[in-house]
């Protein structure tokens, strides 16, 4: 006890300055899930992916991303362990934090796209087997997190793949692709929206003490796809026939064009989703600080989310993004196989719809992986060739690592700290 009030300060000022890394790393890596697709397939570009970003990756965060945050974090830890030497839970959090937000640091500079939320997973059993023994571990939880990384790619990338072969079946195929769209389109608009709102609704909202039922967001889901498709329809009206070269017979530049305005609708709610969710990977852990400290070393079940921590974790995002997010839109967007508007919507979608049945069933997930997954079902439609392996293989190794890096990183910082200030 005297440990944290001796350093109340101290761990409250590393914490914030820590939360703030960690927040930097979401942004510079994990935002190309939102964006990735829609920079690759040219239907917004880098800087309007920012300014979309910038908005409501923030909003995201400080509107939909304060739920009560248990102070260890997904159930990992076994709490009992803590409560008589709650300094090393301080030591733990601080050694996650810098940790994990090292790791996203080398991998984003590398252009990888890794799991946030995997990265500070490994962060926290490692300091844990360090610091209390492998039993105060549950390693259930760990094996589910482990599962994720096939499951979650696999489904995505399925579903992606259904979704493309039925544009390709529906338009591309059709004798006249541009009045095929014009006919469709407006069905997967619909789609974008209701499943997109799913994804708000189910995982984001609820975090501002907006509690609604299965049923509740279903029906709202569903108005809000409808406004969508409307929205969307009155956009296509603007959109005429045209060539991009003397070879397009079939008017293809004016079917993209039409994918186009799905993708601007797509970049907007999926980053918002993504700013409520995955924010809590930065400040969940902070949370956890500023609560054994404002408590002098009691340790509660759960902590309550000051505002203030919110908008660290929001701004720290933007930061991340604006100066490094360039690097893994690049290699989501461009480095897998090539994107089209199209091939962009079906990959977006198929995420959108892999992380809402997650949120129904519970299976942890990884938006990261969900995401290649989809882009990888994409470029299979296409055939092999059309898949950039090399590439593959070295996000492939990227994932891998990432729990094992965080772990090792964050048992070298829990004992400095202890080292330090025990």
């Amino acid at each position: 006890m005297t440990i944290i009030a001796q350093y109340s300060d101290v761990f409250i000022i590393l914490a914030c300055a820590f939360g703030l890394f960690m927040a930097w790393g979401v942004g510079a890596n994990d935002v190309a899930n939102a964006m990735g697709t829609s920079v690759g397939s040219k239907a917004i570009t880098i800087r309007q992916a920012i300014i979309i970003a910038v908005i409501f990756e923030f909003l995201g965060a400080w509107l939909a991303g304060g739920e009560v945050t248990a102070t260890i974090r997904n159930g990992i830890i076994d709490p009992e362990l803590l409560k008589e030497r709650p300094e090393y839970l301080v030591y733990g959090m601080l050694a996650s934090l810098l940790a994990a937000a090292i790791w996203l640091m080398i991998a984003s500079k590398n252009g990888w796209p890794v799991s946030t939320t995997h990265s500070i997973v490994g962060a926290i059993v490692g300091f844990a087997v360090a610091g209390l023994g492998p039993e105060s571990v549950h390693w259930s939880k760990v094996g589910q997190i482990v599962s994720s990384w096939l499951i979650s790619p696999i489904t995505a990338g399925f579903i992606s793949f259904v979704l493309f072969k039925s544009i390709q079946h529906l338009i591309f195929e059709n004798s006249d692709p541009f009045a095929a769209a014009k006919r469709y389109v407006p069905g997967y608009m619909f789609l974008v929206g209701f499943i997109v709102s799913m994804v708000t609704l189910v995982k984001g909202l609820s975090h501002v003490g907006l509690t609604l039922s299965f049923l509740d967001s279903l029906t709202l889901a569903a108005g809000i796809g409808a406004v969508i498709m409307l929205i969307g329809i009155l956009l296509e009206r603007r959109i005429g026939r045209e060539r991009r070269n003397s070879g397009d017979n079939f008017s293809f530049a004016s079917v993209e064009r039409i994918f186009g305005i799905l993708m601007m609708f797509t970049a907007c709610a999926m980053a918002f989703a993504h700013g409520s969710n995955d924010v809590a990977n930065a400040v969940g852990p902070l949370a956890a600080v500023v609560s054994v400290v404002s408590n002098q070393g009691v340790i509660d079940a759960s902590a309550a989310m000051p505002w203030w921590i919110l908008v660290l974790g929001g701004g720290g995002i933007v930061i991340g993004l604006v100066t490094y997010g360039h690097r893994v839109i690049a290699t989501v967007g461009t480095g897998i196989t090539e994107l089209t508007p199209s091939r962009g919507f079906a990959a977006t979608l198929a995420t959108a719809i892999t992380v809402v049945v997650a949120s129904g069933t519970g299976l942890p997930i990884s938006t990261t992986h969900t995401l290649v997954g989809a882009v990888l079902g994409v470029g299979l439609a296409r055939g092999m060739r059309a898949l950039n392996l090399r590439v593959l293989g070295s996000i492939a190794i990227s994932w891998l690592v990432t729990l094992p890096a965080g772990a090792g990183l964050s048992i070298v910082f829990f004992f400095m700290f202890k080292g330090m200030f025990g």
